[in-house]
């Protein structure tokens, strides 16, 4: 196993790194417990010039400003008042790239990761949404700006390889009013999860 280093997270496209990443782990230590999956569905935001991204035309709020940061970083918003949407900074600084982590598959810290959700059992929908991910891991807005190769948050590659036979690309969920570019295929999901 292999933490991703930093210098993973600073590549240029946003849109390769989002589907490179299906396959790769994502891990928490919360406590001293350990929970994490396979990262299993994805999306990019590409910048200032993608309508459906919260930098669109170069917008930098209190919000959005850690999308901003030098890639390798978290950033974390709520979304409809109450889900917490764990993304993934990417690039260089001043070029806000981000990837939604809509998805993974559980491999870690299961039992954790079920008293975290509510549930009783491992099933497909434990983890699948973007909201639903964050529970899991045990991450909240309080996590903004936590470094990706720190002891809390950290991603590794295991030697998974994924085929592109293994992946579908779709347009993104729930950015319907980014227009044209809604239709995008930035959204990867890996097709056995």
């Amino acid at each position: 196993m292999e933490k991703l280093q930093k210098s993973y997270f600073l590549q240029k496209d946003v849109v390769f790194l989002a589907k490179d990443l299906l396959g790769k782990h994502i891990f928490t230590c919360i406590d001293g417990q350990i929970t994490g999956g396979i990262i299993s569905e994805t999306e990019a935001y590409v910048a200032e010039v993608d309508k459906a991204s919260h930098a669109y035309n170069h917008r930098r709020t209190k919000r959005n400003e850690m999308m901003y940061h030098e890639g390798g970083v978290v950033y974390m918003y709520i979304c409809y008042g109450m889900h917490h949407m764990l993304n993934i900074v990417t690039n260089e600084e001043d070029v806000a790239d981000a990837i939604l982590i809509r998805g993974i598959i559980p491999t870690h810290g299961e039992e954790l990761i079920l008293k975290r959700t509510g549930k009783t059992h491992i099933t497909s929908s434990v983890t699948s949404g973007p909201g639903k991910v964050s529970k899991a891991l045990g991450l909240t807005i309080a996590d903004n700006g936590t470094p990706l190769d720190s002891e809390k948050v950290w991603l590794e590659d295991r030697g998974e390889a994924v085929s592109e036979e293994e992946i579908q690309a779709t347009p993104r969920i729930g950015v319907d009013y980014a227009g044209e570019d809604a239709k995008l295929p930035y959204r990867f999901v890996l097709k056995r999860s």
